[in-house]
């Protein structure tokens, strides 16, 4: 669902918005983004930040959802949380309506603190929510279907039938390529991907100047 609010380019950094599906790799190419110096905003921290104990989101995550999502410790029940909402279309986006708006604001006040010549924003969602408009460009980390399917069991072992539902929220491969200005193809070793960022960083610092 597009939200009010749109990236402008001009004074500012170059926004990248880096989007994939589960287990493609994007927290590691972001990481080796910011080994360049790249300032990298995470969707996800900034969601986690705003569900902390005491927050109003967490409040309004709770009226909605109700107090069995609330842990002995005050804090958000995340993995009870997550498996409602792969199967409850209409939770999904209920808890959308309350925790996107206030990501956005934060995104959009980080990035104009930012003063370097570009920045990535790390949005897992970004296609399904229609928030393109946050960046300037969308880089997408691209692996085939069966490779999330093995890295996502492998590194959060998850069994198919949770990996499966969290699938079908997100947009398919093709989709996902048709909306890309950059891609990168995430099926190689660590040194293959760290030399293609390499070459997008060279690139994004050549756009962002204007050369």
């Amino acid at each position: 669902m597009p939200l009010p609010g749109k990236h402008t380019s001009g004074p500012g950094p170059l926004v990248i918005g880096l989007t994939g599906g589960i287990g493609s790799g994007k927290s590691v190419c972001a990481a080796l983004f910011s080994t360049h110096g790249v300032p990298v905003i995470d969707a996800d921290e900034l969601a986690h930040a705003l569900v902390a104990p005491g927050t109003p989101a967490l409040a309004d995550i709770i009226a909605a959802f109700g107090p069995e999502y609330l842990g002995a410790d005050g804090r958000l029940d995340r993995d009870k949380l997550r498996r409602r909402i792969f199967t409850d279309v209409a939770g999904r986006h209920r808890l959308e309506t309350i925790l996107h708006p206030l990501i956005r604001i934060n995104i959009n006040e980080l990035i104009e603190n930012i003063s370097a010549p570009y920045c990535l924003v790390s949005i897992p969602l970004l296609l399904e929510t229609g928030q393109t408009d946050l960046v300037d460009r969308i880089l997408v980390i691209d692996v085939p279907e069966s490779l999330q399917i093995s890295r996502a069991a492998a590194r959060d072992r998850l069994p198919m039938n949770t990996i499966r539902p969290i699938l079908e929220t997100q947009v398919d491969r093709a989709t996902r390529l048709a909306a890309a200005d950059d891609v990168i193809n995430n099926t190689g070793s660590l040194d293959e991907l760290a030399k293609k960022v390499q070459a997008l960083h060279e690139t994004y610092l050549a756009l962002s100047t204007g050369n």
